[in-house]
């Protein structure tokens, strides 16, 4: 347990949420609000709140402990996360607004046949959110457990219990403003964090490194690529599957539509990239600051030698050794705060999936009993929150950066593929884009499966059968190819009417805007 000062600041945090959470309850009346805030988010606060939803656990605790593990290559996941946010900016925002209402379905739908297209989207959707999920409740699960001393299990049903608090009566207008007070206090808090770093070093980088060297048992290897990842193409691999799933996050496109116009969708963005992109510069003092500071110290390792909590707590023991309990407390509170605003955010993406993509338009196609879907929203929140619990049990001592890169690689083939095509590739069918969104997570939830980090780390089996861990490198070039066979040998009427839609739209400038 790390002391009372942490679990105070915890509570506070917990008390202030669940404030917000009352205040936007009271303002939640209808499925919009509940999906999108109503709309009315600036682009200065949702690009607080996005970058909040992607400066996540697996982030700030699981690149941390990478750092803390191998160096330079824990930048590796960093690298190819930010790699995404101009395309983000530049090619996707302002046409992803235009084109939607509520979640990114909208947009892949728009001139394609709704039924079959939203349906392989909302899988996508689900697979994607489920995973993610994971890495944050084990993330969780590791802080309280820490801060309390709790069992691992009874640690991750409450955090469930918190966010099922926070979603089910909030909303996405709930979340968006735990996210923005979440991502300004994370901010606050390594910013501090690698002041203190530095101050131990006289605020000179290169003796912070020439500690890392000497104090890493890889020596000078830790300043170069190759202590965690041998392979190229295991670093070429995990770089595609951050870099491309993350423009098809379902929780972060769908935060395009809590703002009024297409204009502040790309404020957003661009407030977005900012933030994340100082957020990773910060990370890499802080990472290495840890392999400084904490090797060798037994005070954060337990009789066997490793870490307490795991290295998914090296931050929050490198806090603990240059700020003492009071910033311990903080960060803890905070690096709570970043899971909590996180899951609730990805709540809320599964959610809009079932009742608006599936309920609404695909069953009532497009005239739901509104109170039906908004208490249909508030049941799929239930049912989310204990999926979450039993997937952050059964991974429980994986590295969240590692998990967290799974349902990257899954938006990478499915939804990336079909969402850029929909918006720039007048050819696309809507053969083309189920068969490619069905090829894309069928081959990258296979690959996942007999992959090193869940055949052999989760299932206890001796080698893997495919020898990568992250497989968007093959999986997204495929999915493209299926998209591009099946949509240019496709002569249905069908496919003739998905063709004239694309000029449709460009005409009445939906895709022909741009401000």
């Amino acid at each position: 347990m790390i002391g009372s000062a942490s679990v105070v600041m915890f509570l506070l945090f917990v008390a202030a949420t669940l404030a917000i959470s009352y205040w936007a309850a009271r303002r939640t009346r209808s499925s919009q609000v509940f999906y999108t805030a109503g709309g009315k988010i600036t682009g200065l606060q949702n690009g607080t709140a996005i970058a909040g939803d992607y400066m996540s656990a697996a982030s700030f605790l699981g690149i941390t402990g990478l750092i803390f593990l191998g160096g330079f290559d824990g930048l590796i996941f960093a690298i190819g996360a930010f790699a995404g946010w101009p395309i983000m900016v530049f090619l996707l925002a302002e046409r992803v607004r235009n084109l939607g209402s509520y979640t990114f379905t909208d947009v892949v739908s728009m001139r394609l046949e709704q039924s079959k297209t939203r349906s392989v989207a909302i899988l996508s959707t689900v697979v994607v959110v489920i995973l993610y999920l994971i890495a944050q409740m084990v993330g969780a699960g590791k802080l309280i457990q820490l801060l309390f001393g709790l069992p691992y299990e009874a640690a991750v049903i409450t955090i469930s219990v918190l966010v099922l608090a926070y979603v089910t009566f909030g909303g996405m207008l709930a979340a968006t403003w735990v996210q923005i007070i979440k991502a300004v206090l994370l901010i606050s808090g390594v910013t501090i964090l690698a002041f203190l770093v530095l101050w131990n070093f006289d605020f000179n980088l290169e003796n912070l490194l020439s500690s890392a060297v000497q104090e890493h048992e890889e020596g000078t290897a830790v300043l170069a690529p190759g202590v965690l990842f041998q392979d190229p193409v295991q670093v070429l691999t995990i770089m595609v599957s951050m870099m491309f799933g993350t423009l098809g996050l379902p929780h972060i496109l769908m935060r395009l539509f809590t703002v009024p116009d297409m204009h502040e969708a790309k404020k957003s963005a661009l407030y977005a990239s900012a933030f994340i992109g100082y957020f990773y510069l910060v990370l890499i003092v802080i990472g290495f600051g840890a392999i400084s500071l904490l090797s060798g110290d037994s005070a954060y390792y337990d009789e066997a030698g490793r870490m307490i909590g795991g290295n998914n707590m090296t931050a929050i023991h490198l806090t603990s050794a240059v700020g003492g309990g009071l910033l311990t407390g903080f960060m803890s509170a905070v690096a709570f705060a970043t899971i909590l605003a996180v899951v609730a955010g990805l709540t809320v993406a599964v959610t809009a999936a079932i009742s608006h993509d599936l309920y609404a338009e695909v069953l009532c196609k497009g005239k739901p009993n509104p109170v039906q879907e908004l208490r249909l929203a508030r049941i799929t929140t239930v049912v989310v929150g204990i999926i979450a619990v039993l997937l952050g049990i059964l991974f429980q001592n994986e590295n969240v950066a590692f998990i967290a890169t799974m349902p990257m690689v899954v938006s990478a083939s499915v939804n990336f593929p079909i969402l850029f095509l929909s918006l720039f590739w007048p050819g696309l069918t809507t053969r083309g884009a189920v068969c490619a969104a069905l090829t894309g997570l069928i081959s990258s939830v296979a690959l996942i499966v007999i992959g090193p980090q869940v055949w052999v780390s989760v299932l206890g089996f001796e080698k893997a059968i495919f020898p990568y861990d992250y497989p968007a490198l093959f999986t997204l070039p495929l999915a493209l190819i299926v998209a591009w066979w099946m949509s240019r040998t496709d002569t249905s009427d069908r496919a003739a009417e998905d063709r004239a839609n694309y000029g449709r739209l460009l005409a009445t400038s939906e895709l022909g805007k741009e401000v």
